[in-house]
């Protein structure tokens, strides 16, 4: 199978595409011939630790190597493709199967053909979606409910400051947000001011426009998608009991997360959103019922990979980059 292989730090020019052995599933895993994948901030990150702060980067090479990655590997955080072999005790899923989901940091959706384990956060694709618009919905989704469901506890009538919303996982917060009935701002630029609109974003903030830090309303929930302000900034924003949740964050946040929950308060949480079948079950029903829906801002074949990494990692994009796989 075609694949394409990380094995150096650097541009993205440096990825090769190549011919490597196709995967075969052991006991309780599926085989998926991969039509879809995007490129992420959680790729960026694994390939060349893009997103990453510089507090939390030697922490993040002893991860995945020094100098260079510990080992070659294919990335690839999320994939969409059909079931073509199940391996023994295989019970949730069967050959012929129309499946989206996330591969988390085991990657490998870069690639035509890849193994998942069944109980990995796999889920049936809504058979409404195309392959590029089911791929586009798993990584944000996953990441945005984490955040707000989980560490957030969003509540119906909480007021929430989106801030990086027009990204993908700002686009999935929005709708989420939306779905658990709180009262949502949206912070981004003024090209993507309708799109917040027309995901169900209350109010829109052009950040362009002025200083969003500086206004009078107060909210129950900030989430800072892209790392754009900081607690103390924004504390003045927060409710007594707010909470301020950041996708990007520091060694001085992380010790902040533990101070302000011993202390109660105003508090900053951030963490790691690990994959979860339960969760990826919730977002594949909200994508069926058009209550979730992709964002997508362009997409490259598998062969231009490079082009997708570099369109991520400028740092604006809109929504997803989309791969598709070709299959002769």
């Amino acid at each position: 199978m075609r694949a394409i292989l990380h094995a150096r730090y650097g541009s993205p020019d440096l990825l090769r595409f190549e011919e490597v052995a196709m995967p075969v599933p052991r006991d309780k895993e599926v085989l998926i011939r991969v039509h879809a994948t995007t490129v992420s901030t959680g790729d960026c990150n694994m390939r060349n630790f893009t997103f990453v702060t510089s507090s939390m980067l030697p922490m993040a090479k002893l991860m995945f190597g020094i100098g260079k990655p510990w080992k070659e590997r294919i990335l690839g955080t999320e994939l969409a493709g059909e079931i073509v072999e199940a391996g023994k005790d295989v019970e949730r899923f069967k050959s012929g199967d129309q499946v989206f989901g996330s591969t988390g940091m085991s990657g490998g959706g870069h690639a035509q053909y890849a193994c998942l384990p069944e109980n990995a956060a796999l889920a049936m694709k809504p058979a409404s979606l195309s392959w590029e618009e089911a791929v586009a919905i798993p990584f944000g989704a996953n990441a945005a409910l984490y955040y707000l469901r989980e560490l957030g506890k969003t509540q119906a009538g909480h007021k929430l400051l989106i801030i990086g919303a027009s990204g993908s996982i700002g686009s999935a917060a929005v709708q989420l947000a939306k779905h658990l009935a709180a009262t949502v701002t949206a912070v981004c630029s003024g090209a993507n001011v309708e799109l917040m609109k027309s995901l169900g974003a209350d109010t829109v903030i052009d950040y362009t426009k002025g200083d969003f830090t500086k206004n009078a309303e107060t909210y129950d929930l900030i989430f800072d998608v892209v790392g754009a302000t900081t607690f103390d900034r924004c504390k003045h924003l927060l409710e007594p009991q707010g909470i301020f949740l950041s996708c990007i964050m520091g060694l001085d946040d992380v010790a902040r997360s533990l101070w302000t929950t011993f202390i109660g308060g105003k508090k900053i949480r951030g963490g790691v959103a690990i994959n979860s079948p339960e969760r990826m079950a919730f977002i594949a029903g909200l994508a069926a019922s058009g209550k979730l829906k992709p964002v997508i801002d362009r997409s490259y074949p598998l062969k231009q990979i490079a082009q997708a990494f570099k369109q991520v990692e400028r740092g604006h994009k809109k929504g997803n980059v989309v791969v598709t796989v070709e299959h002769p």
